[in-house]
């Protein structure tokens, strides 16, 4: 497997990952989350051409394109990365991808002079706020919200995102590998 920048000839593929990932939602009573449409084509070219989308890909046996496993795309809000989406094709879970593409996050966060990741997730899903701890992310105090992580807060509850609990998360980046 490896972690390489993301194709604009792969952001369908990526949507339909989003929309097999998404899918987990609706085995546990969140049917809604389940059935929101994933990031337009348009939208992704954006961070394609930004720089800031990461796809896993299955490294091929022969020259040529692998399996996009899942992708990671990012922001940067209030001086840090932020983890807009990360998703990974339900097929290929529990294989250490997600980490790998949020590591890559952080070596690009490194590259940047970012001094954190950061990301907005469910506190109670097991795949989301309870993954990120393990990956090196801490819940964060309301009092240390930066102005536009708090409004990427504000747009989720006015979305209706808040019918389930919401936390921001933080993982500062330096040279330091997290285990």
């Amino acid at each position: 497997m490896r972690i390489r920048e993301a194709r604009l000839s792969e952001l369908p593929a990526l949507q339909e990952i989003e929309r097999a990932a998404g899918g987990l939602f609706r085995e546990i009573g969140m049917p809604e989350i389940a059935d929101d449409e994933p990031f337009s084509i348009e939208v992704l070219s954006g961070y394609v051409a930004a720089g800031r989308a990461w796809v896993a890909e299955e490294v091929p046996r022969v020259p040529a394109d692998g399996v996009v496993l899942g992708y990671l795309i990012a922001d940067m809000i209030d001086g840090n990365v932020h983890v807009e989406q990360v998703s990974v094709d339900p097929r290929f879970s529990r294989r250490g991808i997600g980490r790998l593409l949020l590591d890559r996050a952080a070596d690009y966060a490194v590259e940047v002079g970012a001094p954190a990741l950061t990301l907005t997730t469910f506190a109670d899903v097991a795949w989301n706020a309870p993954h990120y701890r393990r990956c090196g992310f801490e819940v964060m105090a309301d009092a240390v919200i930066m102005p536009e992580l708090r409004a990427v807060r504000e747009h989720e509850g006015a979305l209706g995102l808040d019918r389930w609990p919401r936390v921001c998360m933080r993982r500062w980046v330096d040279a330091t590998p997290f285990g």
